[in-house]
């Protein structure tokens, strides 16, 4: 990946609506050079997907929660459960495996605290758990999918 892939990226990080041509003209390139280096980045896997983003908030998903997961059980086979449960749960954004004194992270969004109460009885009738700590987000401050890749050295 040189320069002007990482151009390529950032601008569809922020627009992926963009026309081939428009990218094109941002990077100093003509569109079919352009179009192929967009492909070959899907094709690599670079770009895995193009999507829209939705505010929450405009279509009453405005509860964010951080919850903290603990469990006493570190097997495999309950490690696979647990990744199914809470993989197939749609208000779970994003779901980490961490280091340090909690196992897992979940990022959940929900409309308000019924539906947050819902959602917990659901995730604690599926596996047994040793702890379950939620963090309420009282404001969103900042909030971006854009990876800071200008920031990462260029490999040679």
């Amino acid at each position: 990946m040189d320069a002007i892939d990482r151009k390529i990226l950032a601008l569809l990080q922020e627009d992926a609506s963009l026309s081939v041509q428009e990218i094109g003209n941002r990077v100093g390139l003509s569109s079919t050079p352009c179009w192929k280096r967009i492909q070959k980045l899907e094709a690599a896997g670079v770009i895995s997907r193009r999507v829209a983003l939705v505010d929450p908030d405009k279509v009453g998903l405005g509860v964010t929660v951080f919850v903290s997961v603990e469990t006493a059980d570190h097997s495999q086979e309950w490690l696979d459960r647990f990744a199914q449960t809470v993989g197939a749960m749609p208000q779970v954004m994003e779901f980490y495996r961490m280091a340090g004194d909690v196992d897992y992270m979940l990022r959940v969004v929900v409309a308000d605290m019924h539906a947050y109460d819902r959602f917990y009885k659901q995730l604690i009738a599926t596996v047994p758990l040793k702890n379950v700590t939620s963090r309420f987000a009282m404001e969103r401050i900042k909030s971006t999918t854009v990876l800071p890749i200008g920031e990462v050295p260029l490999q040679r």
